[in-house]
């Protein structure tokens, strides 16, 4: 029996002899890829009459878009930010593609020669696989290829809620839209090196096309067999989800956190540090409400199982075992004068660090202000997470190198000479993107940099020569993080490398440092997604130029949303991000709390007074020979120990990133992680057709269902200021976890008590 694979209305057919869309042999196995998961999950056959650019497509792409952007920004600003992935509207959007594909009117018209003439008809036939593709990269520009919401975002955030200064709404969206865009520039000169080799295969890719694949596949045994449809699951976990979410959203926001420790030891400081899932380690602690699994760290049904393992024991190393010996073995620096678990900037006496004290009207350090005030202290938590960052750098480094350099380097060099696969011969039938298309893009995305860092400096602080090293970075790491995302599924990312090089050149400007961030570590990323884009249009047969459009215009609609729906937040709820919003106020900002302590400790202060010798932390730099040495010693007593398979497992760049926990707390990964073992481990194991069936639609519903919810409590009751109040609705109800244990430290609250 062939392979599967599909015919001209996507379904499943058995792969065989040619066709008139040409299929090669089974038997040929140099026509077939290289990668084998690439030869049991990519489908071998394609229609090239299958229409894309129909009416279904671009109303339901445009839409799932912009309410993608709109929803992800939405949710960005509270306490835990649900994340609506590009997999909800993969598969939210197959039925309704079905019913416009039964109700639109088959009518046809001639179109206009401008648009290519011939007949166009707003149902040209069944909803077919192509256009649910290119509906589902539409929603991937909605999910910010990957980041949830535009990164440069949290530039106006910091500016405006934070910093309390002013930036104008056209000078935002240039820098909103020019950072999304530039990454095309990249993409379009290492598309031939990572996207056409079949070496080169995008594991992360293959999920979508196995769920594009069993979407579209008809499922005969379904009344057989009795089970419930994918489509009608997936509504009765919508419906479920969207009921049950006014629960932890409104009625009982307790239930966001359930750190039962705290309940029991009321008035035990130190009972509390180690039960709170959001200000403490999290004993115990876990939660009812779906936003807070998968609020940072995305929905723990789509992870890989090797994958969870290794963040679970990184995250167990670091908040169970480093940090409690760090804070009460060893009290390191002062760390007992502070909360434990912390990402806010201290005095060294324990009370938090007058950041608007330090500066000046340029939005600039005052020197004399802050060598009045002292040196800033951090959390030990807070310290130990950049440790374990510079680590994880590090470790990418050398793990990448001595277990995949000789692979990626063989595969890089045999896919410049190697012969063209199935897919690559398939996709040649196909006209090309014309090069100049992304020139002209990259050229006019650095021409308008140019005017914002000369003509707008006064806005953004960095100057033309930051852009240019900016886009230098990118554009020397885009190939080889490319190279390693297509053949590891790693990405190692540039923003602790970029903050940290703008920091010691340009200290003092904190605006500078995170435009220099974004535009270096943004557009990278940016580019290494839409590759991944145009290698999963590449194994479903999309024409290459329809793929460009999509992306380009999907792009344009999700910056234009995300900073529209910022300005309304920023502009419409009073004291956002604040300090002084009451205690259950869900607009916390956690991610642009963490961005802005960035903007604070690389840009504002800058590394040599927090990192260097003029710093509390220049300890913390031995964590990169850490991060180097990890994987050499794992790689060593792998080649003294071959046989022992558990060995090469050992991931180190996963382990030391599990630490990079903030905004997310222990809650988060306490959930995260035991649904993830529970789903992709036992469920996968014991009871595989159901997870082959109905895992990622059980995902994509149970998104959707809080984020309908959401929006719809936002505006019937947050907007009409319509509260209740009793105790399930004050929040964790630990509030001595954020007390220092030291003696003699006074945060004057009134809460902590002085021992």
């Amino acid at each position: 029996m062939g392979e599967i694979g599909t015919d001209d209305r996507g379904l499943a057919e058995p792969v065989g002899a040619v066709k008139e869309e040409g299929i090669l042999d089974d038997d040929n196995d140099e026509e077939t890829s290289p990668i084998e998961q690439v030869r049991l999950t990519v489908p071998r056959t394609d229609d090239p009459s299958l229409p894309v650019w129909t009416f279904r497509m671009w109303s339901i792409g445009l839409l799932s878009c912009a309410l993608m952007s709109f929803l992800n920004q939405f949710f960005s600003y509270r306490t835990e930010p649900l994340i609506v992935t590009q997999i909800t509207v993969q598969v939210a959007s197959l039925p309704v593609g079905h019913f416009m594909a039964r109700v639109l009117p088959r009518t046809r018209f001639q179109a206009p020669v401008m648009l290519g003439g011939g007949e166009w008809s707003l149902n040209p036939g069944p909803f077919n696989i192509k256009e649910h593709v290119l509906i589902s990269i539409f929603a991937n520009a909605g999910f910010a290829f990957g980041v949830g919401s535009a990164y440069a975002v949290g530039i106006i955030n910091i500016i405006r809620a934070f910093y309390q200064r002013q930036i104008s709404f056209f000078t935002a969206w240039l820098l909103v839209i020019t950072t999304q865009v530039l990454g095309y520039g990249w993409a379009g000169l290492m598309r031939k090196y990572v996207v056409e080799p079949a070496h080169m295969w995008w594991p992360s890719t293959l999920v979508q096309v196995s769920l594009f694949r069993a979407l579209h596949q008809k499922d005969e045994s379904t009344k057989a067999s009795r089970q419930i449809s994918r489509s009608k699951f997936f509504l009765v976990v919508l419906v479920c989800s969207f009921a049950w979410y006014v629960v932890p959203g409104y009625l009982f926001p307790t239930l966001t956190s359930i750190s039962w420790v705290c309940w029991v030891f009321s008035k035990s400081v130190t009972a509390q540090q180690l039960g709170s899932g959001m200000l403490g380690l999290g004993l115990g602690a876990f939660t009812l409400d779906w936003s807070t699994v998968s609020s940072y760290l995305y929905s723990p049904l789509i992870s890989p199982f090797f994958a969870t393992v290794n963040i679970f024991f990184g995250y167990v190393f670091f908040l169970h075992v480093i940090l409690p010996i760090a804070y009460w073995g060893f009290n390191m620096y002062n760390a007992k004068t502070f909360p434990i678990f912390s990402t806010r900037l201290f005095m060294a006496n324990g009370t938090e660090y007058n950041i608007p004290s330090i500066v000046n009207s340029q939005l600039q350090l005052d020197k004399d202000t802050y060598d009045k005030n002292g040196r800033i202290n951090l959390s030990i938590f807070f310290a130990l997470v950049y440790g374990f960052l510079f680590a994880t750098i590090a470790a990418t480094i050398t793990h990448v190198g001595l277990f995949y350099g000789n692979e990626i380097y063989q595969r890089f060099t045999s896919s410049q000479n190697e012969k063209p696969d199935i897919h690559t011969k398939l996709m040649k039938k196909y006209s090309d993107i014309p090069a100049w298309w992304f020139y002209s893009l990259m050229a006019l995305s650095i021409a308008v940099s140019l005017l914002l860092c000369t003509v707008l400096n006064h806005e953004v602080q960095l100057p033309w020569w930051g852009l240019i090293f900016a886009c230098g970075m990118a554009f020397i790491f885009t190939l080889p993080i490319s190279i390693i995302t297509a053949t590891t599924n790693q990405s190692p990312g540039l923003n602790v490398i970029t903050e940290y090089a703008m920091g010691l050149i340009k200290p003092g400007y904190p605006i500078a440092n995170v435009c220099f961030k974004v535009y270096g570590y943004m557009s990278m990323q940016q580019a290494v997604a839409f590759l991944s884009d145009f290698k999963l249009g590449h194994y479903m047969k999309i024409p290459p130029k329809s793929m460009f459009l999509v992306q380009f215009v999907g792009t344009i609609v999700a910056g234009t949303v995300n900073i529209g729906t910022a300005w309304w937040l920023l502009g419409s709820i009073h004291n956002i991000c604040s300090d002084s919003l009451p205690a259950d106020s869900p607009w916390t900002c956690p991610n642009d709390r963490v961005f802005f302590d960035a903007s604070v400790i690389w840009g504002l202060v800058g590394p040599r007074r927090i990192f260097g010798p003029d710093g509390n932390y220049n300890a913390l730099n031995w964590f990169f020979l850490i991060g180097l040495a990890g994987p050499v010693i794992v790689y060593a007593l792998h080649r003294m120990f071959p046989n022992q398979k558990w060995i090469p497992l050992i991931n180190f760049p996963v382990l030391f990133g599990a630490a990079a926990m903030p905004p997310a707390t222990a809650v988060n990964y306490n959930s995260w992680l035991f649904i993830g073992i529970i789903f992709n481990f036992f469920v996968f194991r014991y009871r595989k057709m159901w997870w082959t069936r109905y895992n990622y639609i059980l995902s994509a519903a149970l998104d959707a269902g809080v984020a309908f919810m959401g929006v719809v409590l936002y505006f019937s009751l947050t907007m009409q200021n319509k509260s209740i109040d009793w105790w399930g609705t004050a929040g964790e109800l630990c509030p001595l976890a954020k007390c220092p244990t030291a003696k003699g430290v006074d945060l004057g609250d009134g809460v902590c008590p002085v021992f």
